[in-house]
């Protein structure tokens, strides 16, 4: 088995994932996950997709992320790592697609518009 690369996008957050045969070692920007993930959290988000289709220690993955914050940058990489093992093997399609992991949440934040504050607020109005 060769390098299986894929995408993962969450809001601003771009990860570009690369699954190869290994003991399950996960390196996120040249740093060990644990050190760029600190938060149980976070780490259980990005195992998630190896937890509902039992492979967990059996593929090193190496992540490149950049944008966004820690947890968009978390689902970024859990939706890449969820592509790649559906690349390798179909059948974990239907188990990761019941979990929602499949699909690429498309929130982004709103654009502020001229003549308010903030994206929906607007300046305080007065009558007289």
């Amino acid at each position: 088995m060769e390098v299986i690369n894929a995408l993962g996008r969450r809001k601003t957050a771009v990860a570009r994932v690369y699954m190869s045969k290994g003991k399950g070692k996960i390196v996120v920007n040249k740093k060990e996950m644990k050190v760029m993930f600190p938060i149980d959290v976070l780490q259980a988000k990005i195992n998630q997709p190896f937890i509902l289709t039992d492979t967990v220690g059996q593929y090193d993955i190496k992540v490149n992320v950049m944008g966004g914050g820690i947890n968009g940058q978390a689902e970024a990489i859990r939706l890449g790592i969820s592509r790649a093992l559906v690349e390798l093997s179909a059948d974990y399609k239907p188990l990761l697609k019941a979990e929602g992991l499949m699909t690429r949440d498309p929130r982004m934040v709103e654009r502020k518009k001229p003549g308010q504050p903030k994206a929906r607020k607007k300046f305080q109005f007065s009558k007289r």
